[in-house]
């Protein structure tokens, strides 16, 4: 098995599935209609709800959506061989992950932009509504505190990446302001885009200087800095900072795998992994369970995710600018990001599995499996530092990366350079995740806490948004500064499906309620019926085998309590759909449309 063979079946298994599936949903399930006003342009403000070109929308959807999961995940999941991983990618993309980003963003903008939670409130009723806002508060909290963590491990005592990140900022809110003002968005973009590059082909000559040393901070330093910074960019109008940063950085990480695509394409890399490991029943090194259901768990984004439903149900809906956009901005960046990530999949499986094991294991467990690492040695020394035992996936990608780019005469030479620029890479994707997700929390706070404070629930206040921005930072920051999402963090992979299976529920329920057949609720219903299912799995294997279970070293009682809270949740959630569902079937399916139109008139 080569890489090009991969790449190339997997580019038209998703351009067909766009081609065909995403209309077909657009067409027929949602029946998208441009006629009518979309939330951007009913409720414009200047400030949250703002009618943006579908290119800038699609922009800040990607860098939003794609963090941490579709560079990670594939490569923990290699653990299990190339083709599980792969085959639940593009499953799992075009069935699931597509189709609950389309549904979703199309159920909040139908309630005018709301959040998830308030939305299933309405669709569902107040029980739903409460379990669902309960988990997605959890969820945004553990998420922005891990993702942060992630920064600080690439940003700590790294002036270059410091430097070439931060500079980002005030380049978009150049970029933001001169668009907002002439409404020249290819000058702005030109000139954006070309002074990002310069930041980073600039970066490292400050090393050494007065501004390397400023720029050369601890976790400690950088873990008060971010909060602040994720703050400004939730409480700041969505035009200035947010929208124009996520709008650039999408174009240096579509660009960076178009650059791997163009290697693989090159260099022709063989995949070095089998189709399944020894690993698939349980007991690997870098996951403990077994291929199902934790390859399903594991890779998140890139297939389906529960966090895309903060994001859909967050920034973008208040963004779209035609009811048509919802197919290019939701399902096309889904499948954007499987490609992404079945890329790094090939980063992963087309190094030895011996020098893989050596980066993802600790070394008393690499020691265990008896493996030789074959050319791990060449690349440490071409590289400038010591690979073994830099677990979490982040530097297997940027390894893999440069192994197949040093395989190109032109890049032969710079290997240390393409890895830290990898590095950096890593860390924007995630930063454009923590910004948008911070503003997401900053919704969700207002519209679950404005049940009790009514003041908190409008968002056109400057004071209730400065308040509910400022309470989100505290929250995650906190944890990320004081280390303790460490001790939770793995309960993301099960939470944030269980959030995806939310997100599913209220598609499911819209479409019931909107749709000319009934059977196009299958859409939702087919990924929700696996997903559930898996979730459930998982989650009691993690509570039994892991956190209840005093002889493993993952033992914590917390960890178990909160995964039986989350569990019961999405158990509660599904019940109460279920029994609306009921409801809703007895109505002929004409009179419940023409009553569903009415509700959001």
């Amino acid at each position: 098995m080569n890489a090009i063979s991969i790449v190339i079946g997997s580019i038209c298994i998703l351009f067909i599935a766009y081609r065909l599936y995403g209309t077909f949903m657009a067409a027929k399930v949602l029946k998208l209609d441009d006629s009518k006003q979309t939330p951007a342009q009913k409720l414009e403000d200047g400030q949250d709800y703002v009618p943006t070109n579908k290119w800038v929308v699609f922009g800040h959807h990607f860098a939003a959506i794609a963090a941490a999961g579709p560079l990670v995940g594939p490569i923990l999941a290699a653990q299990f061989g190339y083709l599980p991983g792969l085959l639940w990618l593009l499953i799992g993309a075009v069935i699931g992950g597509a189709v609950h980003d389309m549904v979703v963003l199309f159920a909040s903008m139908r309630r005018d932009g709301k959040s998830l939670s308030e939305v299933a409130k309405e669709e569902l009723g107040p029980v739903a509504g409460f379990c669902a806002g309960l988990a997605m508060l959890f969820i945004i909290t553990i998420t922005m505190a891990g993702l942060s963590l992630v920064v600080l491990g690439a940003l700590e005592r790294n002036p270059w990446g410091t430097f070439a990140v931060g500079i980002t900022i005030p380049i978009a809110m150049a970029v933001g302001l001169y668009h907002k003002k002439t409404g020249n968005l290819k000058l702005a973009t030109t000139v954006g885009f070309l002074l990002i590059m310069l930041a980073i082909i600039l970066g490292p000559n400050i090393q050494g200087t007065w501004l390397g040393d400023l720029l050369t901070l601890e976790k400690s330093t950088l873990a008060i800095i971010l909060p602040l910074y994720a703050f400004f960019a939730a409480a700041l109008p969505v035009w200035l900072l947010l929208a124009p940063r996520d709008y650039l950085s999408t174009f240096m990480k579509i660009g960076v795998f178009v650059a791997l695509i163009v290697g693989v394409f090159i260099v022709n890399p063989s995949v070095e992994f089998p189709a399944f490991t020894e690993f698939i029943n349980g007991g690997g090194p870098v996951v403990a369970g077994p291929v199902w259901p934790f390859i399903s768990i594991t890779i998140a984004c890139g297939a389906i995710s529960g966090f895309h439903a903060f994001v859909g149900s967050g920034t973008t809906p208040k963004m779209v600018n035609r009811w048509r956009d919802i197919k290019g901005v939701a399902f096309g960046a889904m499948l954007v990001e499987c490609l992404v990530a079945i890329m790094a999949l090939i980063a992963a499986v087309s190094l030895q599995p011996g020098d893989y094991f050596a980066i993802n294991s600790t070394p008393e467990k690499f020691a265990a499996l008896g493996m030789e690492t074959v050319h791990l040695a060449e690349l440490s020394e071409e590289i400038g530092m010591d690979l073994e035992g830099r677990t979490g996936g982040a530097v297997t990608l940027a390894v893999g990366m440069t192994y197949i780019f040093t395989e190109v005469p032109f890049f032969e030479t710079l290997a240390s350079y393409f890895y830290q620029f990898v590095i950096l890479f890593e860390a924007v994707f995630i930063l454009t995740a923590i910004d948008s997700g911070t503003r997401v929390a900053r919704y969700l706070i207002q519209d679950f806490f404005g049940n009790f404070i009514k003041p908190l629930k409008r968002t056109d206040s400057i004071g209730a948004n400065i308040f509910a921005s400022a309470l989100a930072c505290f929250v995650w920051g906190y944890l990320l500064f004081s280390g303790d999402i460490s001790s939770v963090w793995a309960l993301f992979g099960v939470s944030n499906q269980l959030m995806a299976s939310i997100g599913l529920i209220v598609g499911a329920t819209v479409i019931l309620k909107i749709a000319e057949k009934r059977w196009y609720m299958l859409t939702c219903l087919v990924p929700l019926a696996y997903l559930y299912v898996t979730v459930n799995v998982a989650g009691y294997w993690m509570i039994t085998n892991v956190y209840l279970n005093p002889e493993n070293a993952g033992y914590n009682v917390l960890n178990g309590i909160l995964s039986i809270i989350m569990l019961i949740l999405g158990f509660v959630i599904l019940v109460t759909s279920i029994t609306k569902w009921l409801k809703l079937w007895k109505i002929p399916q004409h009179l419940l449309v023409e009553q569903s139109s009415k509700e959001v008139a």
